[in-house]
């Protein structure tokens, strides 16, 4: 099969830009005196996906240190966790808070 070569298409171009990678954020937890350590761990095993070992390192280093890192995704995706995070949060009369800073 012939290949067709067209001058109006730039291959190297494409190239660099498939190979791009999007954006990085942290999803950040934040201590407060109110959500519960429980809590805390349920939310880091059922939204982030942690293992009950990992979810409660996390939760000592929120509660230690005053934020967590929770997982490093695109753009979207820490958005979407942290939307999820203040419903569950607020339909558990909790006040926990999640931000995402660029890696």
């Amino acid at each position: 099969m012939a290949e067709h070569h067209r001058p109006d298409f730039d291959s190297d171009i494409l190239l660099e830009e498939k190979l791009k990678e999007p954006r990085k954020f942290r999803v950040l937890m934040h201590n407060d005196d109110y959500t519960t350590m429980d809590f805390v761990i349920l939310i880091l095993v059922e939204v982030f996906r942690k293992t009950t070992q990992q979810a409660t390192q996390i939760m000592l280093s929120i509660h230690e240190k005053g934020t967590g890192e929770c997982g490093v995704y695109t753009a979207e995706v820490a958005e979407t966790k942290i939307a999820i995070v203040r419903a569950r949060a607020k339909e558990a009369g909790y006040p926990l808070k999640c931000s995402m800073e660029e890696v």
